[in-house]
């Protein structure tokens, strides 16, 4: 589904901030990256994203070489990626259901085609009884599981997670994690990028551990 071949970034004249990363992630998989803060975790989620190019090497993404995309064609294949990001980017004005339905909203659907999608999936997520609230009033955690659960909306092939669990307790961090097990058993390749062994030790998965911009891979 996805492949890395020898690929590194540098920003500017500067060195490589990531070197020869080769690596591919299956369909249905389940992954974790971790390493050290600063050794290029979430850069490399931006290039899985697609919000960054490569320097040099090769990414191919469901089949289709990145730097070969036309402009027109990112916004498709960046649907068929969920992300849940670091720092939520829910927006304020909007309440929970509005948030976790702003992918559908963005693509003109209809609500009445979406309602009983998002109303279950924030069911599932625990967040049925704060559909109506708005962001600021919500807690860490409960931020963390609406971001999720928008990120889970479309029902996407590949779902990527940066320190997903890193705002809340441990209990909700695994609670967190039975919602991404539970949505990688249903079919959605996963990779969870986190610092947090515990979590990590929880499960037997492949572990992607970067540090000083390269890749170690640990089946």
């Amino acid at each position: 589904m996805i492949r890395f071949e020898n690929v590194g970034l540098r920003y500017g004249a500067g060195r490589e901030v990531l070197s020869d990363l080769t690596f591919s992630i299956a369909p249905h998989s389940f992954q974790f990256l971790t390493g050290p803060s600063g050794a290029g975790k979430t850069t490399l989620i931006r290039l899985l994203f697609l919000n960054l190019k490569p320097t040099r090497g090769l990414i191919s993404i469901f089949g289709k070489d990145t730097a070969l995309l036309r402009r027109a064609d990112m916004p498709a294949l960046r649907r068929r990626i969920g992300v849940v990001f670091q720092d939520f980017r829910l927006l304020d004005h909007l309440t929970t259901y509005e948030n976790v339905a702003l992918p559908y909203r963005v693509l003109g659907k209809d609500e009445a085609s979406y309602r009983a999608d998002v109303t279950d999936l924030l069911d599932w997520v625990g967040l049925g009884d704060r559909k109506h609230v708005y962001p600021p009033v919500l807690s860490g955690g409960e931020k963390q599981r609406a971001a999720i659960a928008r990120a889970l909306i479309t029902k996407p092939e590949f779902l990527l997670a940066d320190e997903p669990t890193g705002n809340v307790d441990p209990p909700l961090a695994r609670r967190l994690l039975r919602l991404f097990l539970e949505l990688n058993r249903l079919g959605t390749a996963v990779l969870i990028a986190t610092h947090d062994i515990g979590l990590m030790d929880q499960l037997d998965a492949r572990r992607m551990v970067i540090e000083g911009g390269h890749l170690e891979i640990y089946e």
